[in-house]
């Protein structure tokens, strides 16, 4: 029907006065004619009798657009259907002979549809009309049945809402019985889970109580711990610390810890000293000293790291964006201002005793601050430095020598390996090699308890700062946070457990680890023999890379035996063997005798030869012969007998077993004593009276 209205509305007078005026149009617009006379139901089909319906177009086109489309006749139809079936008949061919016989043609078509399809729609659109109707009747009934409903339904409600109001008071009651027993459980829950915490904090309370006075004591020995301990070795150490200025700080009465300060846990807790572990540090005590000292120093570490233990154990610590840099690089300065700049960690290696004038204002902190920066003068530039910048300088010299000023600008530190350290490191080395399994289990062991005493630590500062950022009128009600302390003492008591097991199972490994340690001693005994040679003459230097390839060397050319006892001692002889003629080979002539002697006294002190006695006192009358010269030389002797050599004999009275010496030679037989003395070979020849029986 749109089609048909919009092919009338193209129409104007203008066009059809044109179609009419046509005197002899075209076929097929004398088709298009036809098919209106037979819609208007004119029998006569002629051309002249379409141009006298179009006489007056106005008119026609009225009569055009208000034809009843839907009481189209089926005769009509039947008139028109040849037409419609002619191929020519259509908007395109009509409108390419006339505009208004094409409209009409396109209008003369949509009619025909539309009726077709009204027809069918029609019987549709009647039982449409009679279900609406019945429909509307129907819901005049649900109307009334609807409001007999609602007046019900609003007895029903008010009936409700009186269930309803009584149903909310009985579960309000019971929600408040359940809040108050749920508040309840969490209060227990809350005062179990703290309950372990308590002996804790009771006695952490009790010593802050006591640190308040006792801190300033140990504050002052953990300082000068820190400034001045850093150089020397374990012995020093604990003398100064422990016997020095401990008695210096009970001579002023300065309150402090008393017999257990120390000041390795005043600078570092077990937690931290077991992350150093897990980042390279070795275990002994000296170098958790060491790392403490490097950690809590102000000034930026130097550190005398021949062994190389220290660098180690930084890298592991400061990770892979440190810069690593020497003296002796091109353009070390441009790399010292880049790490300066971005606040890099900068570890300046392999440096001598005479560092670069150009370092000292940044080794002293000679830092100006403009603005919000500081800025530091590195040769003739100003140097912006960020906070995290940091500064570790390392040498591999064994004995360095610095300048006061260099040991006022650096905290110095050894970390020259000990002799224990060694041990410890050698006897780990040596149980991979023989029981590579057993030692996987062990470094497995003691990662697992150091990431325990990490975890012990967090977990409990954690629950310090959940407590301590909690509102206390809301405690009780917070889930999170006793679910939270409740998961704490669980991972807590589930460590300690796993702690007990841990180190029943490490006393076991340990167990079977020392039969090896014999082996470990032997090579941390003769590594530190080596390293002494440097006093007979400066030239003698080893690297503990050198030693232990050799050492290393020696294990692989032992041969194999299953008898753990035998294997042993054949390592240790091999070892000994292997490391004797690698440092002979490259002595004078003059000091191998004495590097064979301090070996030979060595493994006499350790045990290790059998049939020799080692004692203290006469290796040390042997070696250093003192005097005492409180007794003057007897005239009977002084014709050939030396004064010296009389103050020796003095000394060597004091010696069990040589109480009776001075007085055999003075009164006992002192010719006799006076003809020994004047062999030219004595030592080879019998002592007088029973003291030949030294001999034996």
């Amino acid at each position: 029907m749109k089609r048909a209205e919009a092919a009338v509305a193209c129409l104007d007078v203008k066009a059809i006065q044109e179609l009419k005026g046509m005197a002899t149009p075209p076929p097929d617009c004398l088709l298009v004619g036809k098919a209106l006379l037979i819609l208007k139901g004119d029998k006569n089909h002629t051309w002249p009798n379409a141009q006298k319906m179009m006489n007056n177009p106005k008119g026609f086109l009225e009569y055009v657009q208000k034809y009843d489309l839907n009481s189209i006749s089926d005769a009509i139809l039947k008139g028109l259907a040849p037409i419609l079936e002619i191929p020519s008949f259509n908007y395109e061919e009509m409108s390419r002979k006339s505009s208004a016989a094409g409209n009409l043609c396109n209008w003369v078509i949509n009619a025909v549809v539309y009726n077709g399809i009204y027809k069918t729609v029609k019987p549709l659109m009647e039982s449409a009309e009679a279900a609406e109707k019945l429909a509307t009747e129907k819901l005049a009934e649900l109307a009334i049945v609807q409001e007999k409903v609602r007046l019900i339904v609003e007895k029903v409600d008010a009936l409700k809402a009186t269930l309803d109001a009584a149903v909310a008071k009985k579960q309000a009651v019971e929600d408040d019985a359940n809040a108050l027993q749920l508040n309840l459980s969490l209060a227990n829950r809350l005062v179990n889970g703290l309950a372990d915490e308590q002996v804790r904090w009771t006695r952490n309370v009790q010593n802050f109580e006591k640190e308040k006075l006792t801190m300033i004591g140990d504050a002052l020995v953990s300082a000068a711990f820190v400034s001045y301990i850093g150089p020397f070795n374990a012995t020093f150490r604990r003398d100064l610390w422990a016997t020095q200025w401990i008695d210096d700080i009970i001579a002023k009465g300065i309150p402090y810890s008393g017999p257990d300060l120390d000041p390795l846990y005043v600078l570092s807790t077990e937690a931290a000293q077991a992350i150093w572990k897990t980042q390279g540090l070795p275990a002994d005590r000296v170098s958790l000293e060491n790392a403490a000292i490097v950690v809590a120093c102000s000034r930026y570490p130097l550190m005398i790291d021949p062994q190389l233990q220290g660098i180690k154990w930084i890298k592991g610590k400061e990770g892979s964006e440190m810069l690593n840099i020497t003296l002796s690089q091109d353009k070390w300065m441009k790399r010292v201002e880049h790490a300066l700049i971005n606040g890099m960690v900068l570890m300046i290696e392999s440096i001598s005793e005479n560092i670069d004038p150009m370092l000292d204002p940044l080794l002293s902190k000679s830092f100006i601050k403009k603005g919000k920066n500081f800025q530091v003068k590195i040769g003739s530039e100003d140097i912006e430095i960020m906070p995290a910048f940091k500064l570790y300088l390392q040498t591999k010299l064994i004995n360095p020598h610095y300048k006061p000023e260099t040991a006022a600008q650096c905290t110095i530190i050894n970390f020259i390996v000990t002799e224990s350290g060694l041990e410890d490191q050698l006897l780990a080395s040596v149980v991979r090699v023989e029981k590579p399994d057993l030692e996987a289990t062990k470094e497995d062991l003691v990662n697992k308890q150091n990431q325990f005493l990490v975890t012990l630590d967090q977990l409990e500062s954690d629950l310090l700062m959940n407590l301590a950022n909690a509102n206390p009128d809301t405690i009780l009600t917070n889930i999170t946070l006793i679910e939270s302390l409740e998961t704490t003492k669980a991972t807590s008591t589930e460590i300690q457990r796993q702690q007990l097991e841990a180190k029943e199972t490490e006393k076991n490994i340990n167990n079977m680890r020392e039969t090896f340690r014999r082996v470990a001693a032997e090579g941390s005994t003769l590594y530190f023999l080596l390293i002494q040679l440097n006093i007979v003459d400066h030239m003698y230097q080893y690297s503990l890379e050198s030693f232990q390839f050799f050492f290393f060397n020696a294990i692989e050319n032992t041969e194999a035996n299953e008898d753990e006892e035998k294997r042993v001692i054949d390592l240790r002889f091999q070892i000994r063997m292997t490391i004797y003629r690698w440092v002979s080979r490259g002595l004078f002539v003059r000091h191998k005798q004495i590097f064979l002697t301090q070996l030979v006294f060595r493994l006499m002190q350790l045990s290790i030869i059998e049939g020799t006695e080692y004692d203290a006192q006469k290796m040390n009358f042997l070696i250093f012969c003192p005097q005492k010269r409180d007794s003057p030389l007897p005239l009977t002797l002084k014709k050939w007998m030396p004064e010296s050599v009389w103050f020796s004999v003095q000394k060597l009275v004091e010696i069990e077993m040589f109480e009776q010496f001075a007085q055999h030679i003075e009164f006992g037989a002192a010719k006799r004593f006076e003809d020994w003395y004047n062999e030219l070979t004595p030592e080879s020849e019998k002592l007088p009276l029973d003291w030949k029986k030294l001999e034996n």
